[in-house]
């Protein structure tokens, strides 16, 4: 039986309202007891490391017929196989979100709008989120940390491709909520049919996000569908500028981790410009280097001039606007700082973008001028990931600029409410001038 709460005589719907209910009462317990319930599924997903391991194997396995016979992405592949050394840092990661402060116990503000009326603005979980995603096991723990700590309910659907892992992970978080008590293992469920998502992102009443992370198509399919809300990026085409006084062997170094590192994630840099007073001594390097490391590397007419020992593809137009997330990457030799810029502009995702110089001047200007959720100064793009900012995990992604914005942690699944505490007050006597607000921040 799959680890969910679906049965033969329950609807998605009322699967849905269950899971809303659970998180209402994941919502009043403490801090305490809900690092508790993370602390017993990081044990859990350690004990369990075999099964996990044998789940994702056969996966794999499937998979791996899929993409021999062409029907799969190698891509997916990659980001579906995990590891003994990866089930650890699943449970570590739990572990990191248990020890960050309790978002939920504490006070934004508070306002003493008059004697006896006093009115506090506090955090509270935005409710039930959807998160619809492929291939990634690491996803499960990461969005199951962040559920529990701000006390919000989940509805997951994971991709059939990681089908038998998901449903021993998912086990494992209701398994962990059902230790505290068993009412609230209904927090989180598991989809698997494909035809759920469309009735999931219609659900508007029982559902309060929709985080879609899947490829570009999948993410604009999302936005297109639903009236929810969606926290999404549709692509990341990310960037590094070499600048006209950048360190050049610091710049190969961090040219080659950004592409090499993990290429299928969504923060590796994708293109790379050169200013042309550098081109003609650092792109030689640049292409060897990259080409040693397996990289495909296309280029502009100029990259191609000064790199003729090179195999490098000539670019074409479709290559600036497309995310390979690959061993692929495209190489343009740019004038000048402000026609980097302008490059970026033009093609970017607004995901994280990066600029390697020793000039602090051309650095400011990048990082204000560049409109991205993250923007980096000689350092590689992969640091844009929830963990390594130190949010303990990542829902996702953002590149929107309303309610959250790059990688999206805790904060991102919070909403407020103000709670006014008064004593009989009513509001004539404001009106009729016979009482005045206060007003005192208290």
């Amino acid at each position: 039986m799959p680890a969910t709460t679906k049965t033969e005589t329950i609807t998605l719907q009322e699967q849905a309202q269950n899971t809303r209910r659970a998180a209402r009462a994941l919502a009043r317990l403490s801090g305490e007891q809900r690092n508790g319930i993370l602390l017993k599924a990081a044990n859990l997903i350690e004990a369990r490391c075999a099964e996990i391991l044998a789940a994702n194997q056969a996966d794999c396995e499937a998979f791996t017929a899929a993409v021999g016979n062409g029907t799969a992405s190698e891509v997916l592949l990659k980001r579906l196989k995990t590891s003994a050394a990866g089930v650890s840092e699943m449970a570590a990661r739990v572990r990191d979100v248990a020890r960050l402060d309790d978002p939920l116990e504490k006070v934004i503000a508070t306002t003493e709008l008059d004697d006896g009326l006093v009115l506090k603005k506090v955090p509270c979980p935005l409710g039930v989120m959807a998160v619809i995603f492929e291939s990634r096991p690491d996803v499960v723990p990461q969005v199951g940390s962040l559920a529990i700590k701000t006390g919000n309910g989940l509805v997951l659907k994971g991709g059939m491709e990681a089908r038998n892992t998901n449903r021993v992970l998912v086990g494992i978080w209701r398994e962990a909520l059902a230790a505290h008590d068993a009412r609230l293992a209904a927090c989180i469920c598991l989809l698997e049919d494909r035809a759920e998502v469309m009735q999931v992102l219609q659900m508007e009443r029982e559902i309060d996000l929709v985080v879609p992370r899947g490829s570009t198509d999948f993410v604009n399919f999302v936005f297109q569908h639903s009236r929810i809300p969606v926290l999404g990026h549709g692509s990341g085409i990310c960037h590094i500028y070499v600048d006209r006084a950048a360190d050049r062997n610091m710049a190969k170094e961090v040219v080659i981790d950004a592409k090499v590192q993990y290429p299928a994630a969504c923060n590796s840099v994708e293109k790379v410009l050169v200013h042309q007073d550098v081109a003609a001594r650092f792109l030689p390097e640049m292409g060897r280097a990259l080409q040693s490391a397996g990289v495909e590397v296309r280029g502009c007419e100029r990259t191609l001039e000064l790199c003729p020992g090179l195999n490098v593809i000539p670019a074409g137009e479709e290559d600036w606007s497309t995310e390979y997330s690959d061993l692929k990457i495209t190489v343009k030799v740019v004038a000048s700082l402000q026609a980097a810029i302008e490059h970026i502009d033009r093609y970017g995702s607004r995901h994280t973008e990066s600029i390697l110089t020793e000039d602090p001047a051309a650095a400011e200007t990048f990082l204000d001028e560049v409109d991205a959720a993250s923007v980096f100064h000689n350092a590689s793009t992969r640091f844009a990931d929830g963990f390594r900012y130190g949010l303990g995990a990542e829902i996702g992604i953002s590149n929107s600029k309303l309610h959250a914005r790059g990688p999206v942690g805790m904060e991102g699944l919070l909403t407020y409410k103000y709670k006014l505490h008064g004593s009989g007050q009513i509001v004539s006597s404001y009106a009729e001038g016979k009482k005045t607000f206060k007003h005192k921040r208290i």
